[in-house]
């Protein structure tokens, strides 16, 4: 099983964007359950998702509107949560450097 880090940043997200809480919410029940062991068996279950370098990874939630960058580390098996936001939020962040602000 995959540690996800934290869920109190994932609860943050989901206030700032009740209409992506749901989708947010099944996307960290399910990665909690997997045993990744590299992005190739990652990609294989997400066909969307890329890494961006550093360990991140972007995953596209509810039908590409929203974006989510979390660091994966697969030999830990841990994942920390560093930004979500819509599509056009994702085009003006740096994705390599962003990290999590408390709002």
């Amino acid at each position: 099983m995959v540690n996800i880090i934290a869920r109190r940043t994932l609860s943050n997200y989901c206030q700032l964007y009740l209409r992506a809480a749901s989708a947010l919410k099944s996307w960290y029940d399910e990665l909690g359950q997997t045993n990744f062991e590299n992005f190739n068996q990652l990609k294989s279950k997400y066909p969307s998702a890329s890494i961006v370098g550093d360990d991140r990874v972007v995953f596209n939630i509810l039908g590409n509107h929203y974006r989510l960058v979390v660091r994966f580390v697969f030999e830990y098996r841990t994942i920390q949560i560093k930004w979500f936001g819509t599509h056009a939020e994702y085009d003006r962040v740096d994705v390599a450097t962003v990290q999590f602000k408390k709002p």
